[in-house]
């Protein structure tokens, strides 16, 4: 496994691979901080592509001025570890100044479905993670790239991003993993005191609800969210609800009634730690 810090070096190994008929490439972007949900994208990429390639770069530019940019787990010598340990062929790991040089003046903007949840409670969070993708697709060239269902959000941005400027790369979006008790694997829960992460696993609960109560007839999304925020406000106290909805899954706008297939999807704070998941939820095909 070779560890790249320029552009030049990982471009050479790219095109080294593909000189080698080692094509397709498949490349992971990640802020670092691996858990068994970055490894589950790894894999995924290591069994579809003949070469792997892994970025390991906390963006700045996708932090707000008051959040956790400085504190952001950055255990680099387990990362790499870990990702030899699964297979990479080359890690990317660039200083801030090789991604952003001094004098640029470039943003990469997605209206709509990134001005919706997280893009509301974090302007401009989307703006720096379109910006640094794009940025990053551009540098390694890869034919597939590999996102997680838990930034849902995400992985249709990107897919907009990728469909409006004609990128020659297909998004994977893999499953959530998650704990043994369900909550969605993220390098944010090391953040978590114990009782918070007692609490958090309601997360995951508000959305089994949302996905019992379509099961079992409810279509109005707003009784469906009325009953995850009253489950969220009895079993987190410790946290701060930031918003409980149901959204199509294209478009990420709100519905009023679920008669077609629809995403629920919450954000909780605790202190520093804020908290996102997502589940599919389907209404019964009505029979006769």
């Amino acid at each position: 496994m070779i560890v790249a810090e320029s552009i030049k070096e990982i471009r050479a190994f790219v095109a080294g691979a593909r000189e080698a008929g080692r094509e397709p490439v498949g490349v992971v972007p990640t802020m670092g901080a691996l858990h068994e949900g970055h490894y589950s994208l790894i894999d995924a990429a290591r069994r579809q592509c003949q070469a792997v390639v892994v970025s390991l770069f906390v963006n700045p530019t996708q932090f707000g001025p008051s959040e956790d940019f400085r504190s952001y787990p950055r255990p680099i010598e387990a990362d790499l570890a870990g990702c030899e340990a699964h297979g990479v062929d080359a890690v990317f790991h660039p200083p801030v100044e090789v991604m952003y040089p001094g004098g640029a003046a470039t943003t990469v903007h997605v209206s709509r479905p990134a001005e919706r949840l997280c893009g509301a409670s974090r302007p401009g969070h989307f703006d720096g993670v379109c910006t640094v993708v794009a940025k990053l697709f551009h540098i390694v060239g890869a034919e597939a790239a590999y996102f997680g269902q838990k930034d849902y959000q995400q992985t249709v941005v990107v897919r907009r991003m990728v469909a409006d400027l004609d990128m020659p790369v297909r998004i994977v979006v893999c499953p959530t993993v998650r704990e043994p008790d369900g909550l969605a694997m993220s390098s944010r829960n090391a953040y978590l005191s114990g009782p918070e992460r007692s609490q958090a696993v309601a997360l995951v609960e508000s959305l089994r609800l949302a996905g019992r109560l379509v099961e079992q007839g409810c279509r109005q999304a707003s009784d469906v969210v009325a009953a995850m925020r009253e489950h969220l406000r009895r079993r987190v106290p410790a946290g701060r609800i930031d918003y409980v909805e149901i959204v199509d899954p294209e478009t990420l706008e709100g519905v009023e009634t679920i008669d077609a297939p629809a995403v629920a999807a919450v954000a909780v704070r605790f202190g520093s730690a804020r908290l996102i998941d997502n589940m599919r939820v389907d209404a019964p095909a009505r029979s006769g």
